[in-house]
């Protein structure tokens, strides 16, 4: 049975919330604050949905798979209450936490800057079938554009069904094709493939590597190993040109990483030593090194050994010391710190509880945290004011435009 709903505003994850007369809450897809719609309650969820009275914020979408394609939640909404809604989901994680600060504006990205995605490939019948999930499914919504991807993934899209064709020999194999945009360059790491039954065949191998040579493909591995390579993918990282390890961790939008490293530099300006934990293949190492010197630590000897490549290629540089350690294992202790002006860190979703509370206890005056997870990043945030940090502005970032997802850059000072 159909009821009618108002919705009071947009949750955390992106969906519309409203209440019924019973007092539940439901989510309602695709919906902004103050519409009325109507549709049929689904547990805690409402589908078939109709929307009555819209919102004077809706906006046509641009993308034509919008609303059955889940890349996106959020194309129907205009860009000014869009944004403001990221920076809210920064204060009211942070407020949960009893924390208030300075919130600034968000930065959020154009579309076509997204420069890697992970696109899922499926047999049906004796086609390839090359997309996102569909919306709230596991089935694959085949997509012949994408209004946040660099156009070159968009127009790599024909030649990226081809060459995901040899990844379907065993029955059970699912590929993704994580697909990145380099300087010289797609990069392409496959995963999902099964690999029981001897992995991969020669055969399969080999057409694979014909059709990344005829896409003219930078390199294409399969969960790290290398299928086919005309040349080194490699990115730019401040002054640094760095050659990205297969399957390397890289922020979605180089214009965001721009953003986010101009925020770390600029407030770090005057350290001679900075420690960058959690530094990736030097995203913010190489922005930093060319004022101060860096200690760069990471789990992924991969990362580290590309940054050490990275650094010997790039004169005029600070003096790095880059070492692969497992900081949820092994995190920079409060002693290892006391020669140390300032500490950067950029944990993955899960937060660095850990190592904040080794910096909380440390000497250090100086703390800036980058997390794209506000609610671990307000955790860890309240172990280091316990430790007598004040944190000071918080600048959300917007990289992964019209979805739930928001990164932040966040300076903690003594």
């Amino acid at each position: 049975m159909s009821a009618r709903f108002r919705i009071e505003r947009v949750g955390a994850q992106g969906d519309g919330l409203a209440v019924n007369e019973a007092g539940q809450r439901l989510f309602v897809p695709l919906t902004l604050p103050g519409e009325v719609v109507e549709g049929v309650i689904s547990g805690d969820r409402v589908e078939d949905l109709q929307v009555l009275e819209p919102s004077p914020e809706r906006v046509p979408p641009p993308c034509p798979h919008f609303g059955v394609c889940g890349g996106c939640a959020l194309q129907h909404w205009a860009t000014a209450p869009y944004t403001a809604w990221k920076t809210e989901l920064v204060r009211e994680a942070l407020a949960r936490e009893g924390i208030e600060t300075d919130i600034l504006p968000a930065y959020t990205v154009g579309p076509g800057t997204r420069r890697r995605v992970a696109l899922h490939a499926r047999k049906r019948g004796r086609e390839v079938v090359l997309g996102f999930k569909a919306r709230r499914s596991w089935a694959v919504e085949a997509i012949s554009t994408c209004v946040i991807a660099d156009p070159r993934i968009v127009a790599a899209l024909p030649a990226l069904k081809v060459l995901a064709a040899p990844f379907f020999e065993h029955p059970k194999s699912a590929p993704t094709l994580h697909v990145t945009v380099t300087a010289t360059g797609l990069d392409v790491d496959v995963t999902g493939v099964e690999a029981r039954g001897g992995g991969l065949s020669a055969d399969a191998r080999m057409r694979a590597a014909e059709a990344a040579g005829a896409a003219d493909f930078a390199r294409v591995t399969l969960a790290g190993e290398m299928l086919y390579q005309a040349r080194l993918p490699m990115v730019r990282f401040g002054p640094a040109a760095v050659a990205l390890p297969a399957g390397g961790f890289l922020q979605a939008a180089a214009e965001a990483e721009r953003v986010m490293a101009s925020a770390v530099t600029q407030a770090v300006d005057g350290a001679a030593r900075v420690a960058d934990l959690f530094c990736g293949a030097g995203a913010f190492t190489f922005p930093l090194a060319e004022r101060s010197g860096v200690l760069a630590l990471d789990a992924s000897r991969e990362a580290i050994a590309a940054l050490a490549g990275g650094r010997a290629a790039t004169p005029g540089l600070k003096a790095i010391d880059a070492e692969a350690r497992d900081l949820y294992r092994r995190p920079l202790l409060a002693g290892e710190m006391k020669r140390l002006d300032a500490v950067v860190f950029d944990p993955p979703r899960a937060g660095a509880l850990d190592q904040a509370r080794e910096i909380a206890g440390s000497v250090v005056p100086l703390c800036i945290g980058v997390s794209c997870n506000p609610q671990t990043f307000a955790r860890d945030a309240g172990v280091l004011i316990a430790g007598g940090f004040r944190l000071g502005s918080v600048l959300p970032v917007d990289q992964f435009l019209w979805s739930a997802h928001v990164e932040l850059v966040g300076v903690f000072r003594r």
